[in-house]
């Protein structure tokens, strides 16, 4: 029989015969998988007969089966870049595009607002987004006005990492840790942070905000960055989304959360990775060399900054919106520099730009200073940090994996009797 396709992906979902062959089990026991819930069928439109398999489920059942032949292996497989450990209904990478909720996020990026998307991934109703944020006109406690004022020589993102334990301390309403009670505390914590990357209160619009604070002459420019926040705002288990996660798992606050993901975002294999990005536009710009640069970068042992995905071998969609964006807005030196780089890239190896090359891009056709990529980076995702943390207060266990001991074995250390 052939393969059942779907408009997601064509490989997202197995026949009973490629499934049994994957889980190397007969068509009966495959069936009895099904039977004692091991595992999920559904049924084919057009073919009451016939039932198709997740292949993600299908692969739980097969690292399920690893774990106990060999837990060690299987355990760190998952760890990087392997089957899924954790189960979610936010975010769905599949076929080269991004989905929240069922969503497609490039159709989100371009018609919804940034409340929206956060009400959305927060509740799973993007109308919820005026009541969530009904706040936003209120004052904001005297201790953040006197700390923005205080701070305004510090970038954008250090003023987060300060502001949120303030924030924290004077919002006691942040220890309900129901779903809409962190709901509405995300808001508030979204607020905290636009405030603190504009230096003064944003009660309006999050994306109008940053224009204002950052482009007050160029409202054409709220459009781009808020499509840079919507397609920012969640990858599914990233390093900063886990850390989020296992901070939640423990029952911290949802600034909590949020701190501790945010010092995960910027490390520089993740969101800091922009930083990179942002020097490679730099050498590029003083030397006019861009082949020259880029195959030094590989001569060295070094991926090229800012291309090449793991999850999009034939691009990153959301690089490709923003980079549209940029060509929309920016100007022509700024343009050639980075087509000029990302052609270099296709010929060396063949691999195309990510995110952070094309939020690079997109803040030095804006002309934003060097930080605002990773500060627009970092408040998207904060929308999926607070989401993750809202399904994970929902679980009762503790996420605390085992680690394999490689070390020195007690028995055979000498042994030696107290004086």
């Amino acid at each position: 029989m052939a393969k059942v396709r779907t408009k997601l992906g064509q490989d997202r979902y197995l026949t009973a015969r490629e499934a049994a062959a994957a889980l190397g089990v007969s068509l009966p026991t495959l069936y009895s998988y099904v039977s004692r819930g091991m595992l999920r069928s559904e049924p084919v439109a057009g073919l009451p007969r016939v039932k198709r398999y997740l292949r993600e489920d299908v692969a739980r059942v097969v690292e399920r089966k690893e774990v106990r032949s060999d837990p060690a292996k299987a355990a760190a497989r998952s760890l990087h870049w392997g089957a899924p450990v954790l189960d979610s209904s936010l975010t769905l990478i599949d076929g080269g595009r991004i989905y929240y909720r069922g969503r497609d996020a490039l159709e989100l990026a371009q018609q919804a607002s940034v409340e929206e998307v956060a009400a959305l991934l927060w509740s799973g109703d993007p109308k919820e987004a005026g009541t969530l944020f009904a706040e936003q006109s209120e004052e904001l406690p005297r201790e953040i006005k006197d700390f923005l004022k205080r701070t305004s020589q510090l970038g954008p993102v250090e003023r987060c990492q300060l502001a949120l334990p303030l924030g924290a301390a004077v919002d006691p309403a942040a220890y309900d840790l129901r779903p809409m009670a962190v709901a509405r505390t995300g808001a508030r914590i979204l607020r905290l942070l636009v405030s603190a990357m504009c230096g003064a209160a944003a009660p309006g619009l999050i994306d109008v905000s940053l224009q204002e604070a950052w482009l007050p002459r160029r409202k054409s420019a709220a459009s781009a960055l808020r499509a840079a926040l919507i397609l920012c705002a969640d990858h599914e288990l990233n390093v900063s989304t886990f850390t989020a996660r296992c901070i939640a798992s423990a029952r911290a606050t949802p600034y909590e959360v949020v701190i501790g993901a945010l010092a995960a975002m910027k490390g520089r294999r993740h969101g800091g990775h922009t930083a990179e990005v942002e020097a490679l536009f730099q050498e590029t710009d003083r030397a006019r060399r861009p082949r020259e640069i880029l195959v030094n970068h590989l001569r060295q042992g070094e991926r090229l900054p800012g291309f090449g995905h793991p999850l999009y071998p034939n691009g990153d969609p959301r690089a490709a919106l923003l980079l549209s964006f940029a060509n929309k807005l920016g100007r022509g030196a700024v343009l050639e520099l980075a087509g000029s780089l990302v052609g270099v890239a296709r010929s060396l190896n063949g691999e195309h730009p990510t995110v952070d090359f094309a939020l690079v891009t997109l803040a030095r056709a804006l002309g934003l200073p060097t930080e605002s990529p990773l500060a627009l980076f970092s408040l998207g995702r904060a929308m999926g940090w607070i989401a993750h943390a809202i399904e994970q207060y929902a679980d009762a266990r503790l996420i605390r994996p085992r680690a394999r001991y490689i070390g020195l074995n007690p028995e055979n250390l000498p042994f030696k009797e107290a004086d």
